[in-house]
């Protein structure tokens, strides 16, 4: 059942998304899909992370984020960042650092600055809440990669329940 839940998420309509957190002299960046907007005043966004993954402790302390969207054709680089957190990953792809010091990669469609404003549990993820505080469209005539494109790379149909509970 797992796979084929998998195969139906993936037909929803999402980015892939690289997330940057920094702390202090500390930085990461994790490729992500459960991201929305969910409002226009003030524009704030949605990020579902797993509180367990290691970025989460420096977005917890700074209370910053940031959002780039990545462009169709950018996969390898989605897979870059969708590796194990290590200092090396920042050190291969150009980026600046924004208000926050969060990474903003330079090569990217767009990007948003966040600042944490509110969190809340979500199954085994923390959905947090984020206002942009900057945001910037560095290529317009490009498409975005979707989830649906970057095929199992993350893992998918191994992270999904067995089987739905069907409603009583």
């Amino acid at each position: 059942m797992s796979k084929s839940l998998a195969n139906l998420f993936q037909r929803m309509t999402v980015g892939v998304y690289v997330i940057g957190v920094a702390h202090q002299d500390m930085r990461n960046a994790f490729t992500a899909v459960f991201l929305m907007q969910v409002s226009f005043d003030p524009p704030l966004l949605a990020l579902s992370i797993n509180p367990r993954h290691s970025s989460y402790a420096l977005l917890k302390r700074s209370s910053a984020f940031s959002v780039n969207v990545l462009k169709k054709g950018q996969l390898a680089l989605a897979a870059h960042f969708g590796q194990p957190a290590s200092a090396k990953k920042l050190d291969k792809v150009n980026w600046t650092p924004g208000h926050t010091g969060v990474p903003l990669l330079n090569e990217s469609l767009a990007w948003f600055e966040c600042k944490a404003e509110s969190e809340y549990p979500a199954g085994d993820h923390m959905l947090v809440i984020g206002k942009v505080i900057d945001a910037k469209l560095l290529d317009a005539v490009a498409d975005p990669l979707l989830y649906r494109d970057a095929g199992d790379m993350d893992g998918a149909d191994t992270l999904f329940p067995p089987a739905l509970t069907k409603p009583e």
